[in-house]
């Protein structure tokens, strides 16, 4: 999957702040009312709000829709998978 990751591009459309729609998905981390933690093909997206739900997800093309009150957006770089230790020792 990461060498299609790598070539599916990222967006992402804000409507109202009631709806997003991210393209460059490629894995669901977790979600919940409040917090949805996706992995794209630039990084890691969080996206808090209120009564967040997810609308559509299809992995396969890499879109996924929130609709609910968003109240932020951040990003951060796609963290190594692993234990601390053998993060720190490899």
């Amino acid at each position: 999957m990461e060498e299609n990751s790598i070539n599916l591009p990222h967006t992402l459309y804000i409507d109202n702040r009631n709806t997003i729609t991210v393209t460059g998905v490629t894995d669901v981390g977790s979600f919940n009312e409040e917090l949805i933690h996706l992995s794209t093909s630039l990084g890691d997206v969080s996206i808090t709000g209120e009564s967040l739900q997810v609308t559509k997800l299809d992995l396969q093309s890499g879109e996924v829709t929130v609709t609910g009150r968003i109240t932020s957006l951040s990003y951060s770089e796609t963290r190594t998978k692993g234990t601390l230790f053998s993060r720190m020792f490899s």
